[in-house]
């Protein structure tokens, strides 16, 4: 049963960020970027206009997959990489809800890998946030999958000897409908991304580049981010031009570009509705098969 159900309360015809804020505090270190990324979310949900527990939000192990907890929608913390295959159980399940997945750039594209180009194949309509910070903060700034070629932590003395992955490219090649990037550095451009990427009617992934104060890249940063960007919209990029997207997303390691690379302009049916769909029209043959069930239960 809904909250509307049992609650006495007036459904608000509108919502302010505050209505998506917990009364849990966050805690990660000072001046962390996953600050301007969870209120970036709380922006995106008030003008999405969807009350919180119409909300699922989900995550996997990080400081990034924190974020469900300092939200007032559905939480789930899912064991590291998972965060995919579970929100779309829940998506198939409550097809309704708006699901929200968060992640870290290891925990979607090292362990979680994987799942990423499964979940874009089948378009359910889920909107992926990826904290990409190029370490694994968490755990004491190990080299990630997106670290730069000669990167130094407390575990790699001598530097990274690989080449990062790309998740602008890598998400673009698998065939993602709505690709984009923000930073915590522009909080309205990062809020209209998320909440223009909650609208895709399909699989949307918004990579966020967010700082890492303690083991981070110090050029990397929040000032230098700002700095650095560069907004595609001001370039007068073409959205709906894939081939152009993956050129520009090809820049990944050297310019900072934020924006929609790329938006399907004529969107396909989502996986959720075609089987939504599918159960309707088998419904009447279903029925000698309830009914046998029925007497064997």
């Amino acid at each position: 049963m809904s909250d509307e159900a049992t609650c006495a309360c007036p459904i608000p015809d509108s919502y302010t960020a505050k209505d998506f804020r917990s009364t849990l505090k966050p805690i990660w270190c000072p001046g962390c970027g996953d600050y301007g990324v969870v209120s970036a979310v709380y922006r995106a949900l008030a003008n999405i206009g969807r009350p919180p527990h119409e909300i699922a939000f989900i995550s996997g192990i990080g400081c990034s997959s924190r974020i469900p907890g300092y939200t007032t929608a559905y939480g789930f913390n899912t064991v590291h990489g998972r965060a995919l295959p579970i929100a779309q159980g829940i998506k198939m399940a409550g097809p309704e809800l708006l699901v929200l997945v968060a992640g870290g750039d290891g925990d979607g594209f090292s362990i979680g890998g994987g799942h990423v180009p499964h979940a874009i194949r089948r378009n359910l309509d889920l909107t992926y946030l990826v904290m990409d910070n190029q370490i694994y903060g968490l755990t004491k700034g190990q080299l990630s999958p997106t670290s730069p070629r000669g990167t130094k932590t407390p575990s790699s003395l001598y530097g990274s000897i690989e080449d990062p992955v790309n998740p602008l490219l890598y998400v673009l090649a698998y065939g993602a409908g709505f690709v984009a990037q923000g930073v915590p550095a522009d909080m309205e451009g990062l809020a209209k991304l998320i909440e223009e990427a909650i609208r895709y009617p399909g699989f949307s992934f918004v990579n966020i580049q967010s700082p890492c104060v303690t083991y981070g890249d110090a050029e990397n940063q929040l000032k230098s981010q700002k700095a650095r960007m560069k907004k595609l919209s001001d370039l007068g990029h073409d959205q709906t031009n894939r081939i152009r997207a993956m050129e520009l997303a090809s820049e990944y390691s050297t310019s900072l570009y934020t924006g929609v690379f790329y938006k399907n302009p004529n969107p396909p049916a989502t996986y959720d509705s075609y089987i939504k769909n599918l159960q309707q029209e088998l419904a009447p043959q279903a029925k000698p098969l309830d009914r046998l069930l029925a007497l064997t239960t």
